[in-house]
């Protein structure tokens, strides 16, 4: 058994697709029609192929309430990782995102928490070396 895909609700999927590709900088791996929604995928171009991000609409009533409540509790819905935390913060922000927390230092690793502007806080995380 491994991990081949995780999900992350979004309230809009187009515009979900913009910021994971043009502000993240995430490759987009599949696009395709379900129903009135999409199958999108994301892959990291320097994490492993074989792992994908589905970028899931928010469309049943319960992933909302709980996007939201995650939201309103400053809770990040996943977390990417980064070999320099630092200078990711400063390119995010340089690009509008906005951090709800900057890079801090948390036992064995360091994070900061930005909004992806679709209904999510992110976390990403720097493992500090001991």
């Amino acid at each position: 058994m491994k991990i081949k895909l995780n999900s992350v609700v979004v309230e809009n999927q187009d515009r979900a697709l913009a910021f994971y590709t043009d502000v993240l900088g995430f490759k987009k791996c599949r696009d395709f029609p379900v129903g009135e929604f999409r199958w999108i995928t994301v892959v990291a171009p320097d994490g492993h192929p074989d792992v994908e991000l589905a970028l899931e609409p928010n469309a049943n009533p319960a992933s909302k309430v709980f996007q939201e409540a995650l939201f309103q509790q400053g809770i990040p819905c996943t977390a990417f990782e980064s070999d320099d935390i630092e200078a990711e913060t400063k390119r995010l922000k340089k690009a509008g995102v906005k951090f709800t927390v900057d890079p801090t230092a948390a036992g064995m690793v360091k994070i900061a928490i930005f909004a992806d502007t679709c209904g999510n806080l992110i976390q990403i995380y720097q493992v500090i070396d001991a």
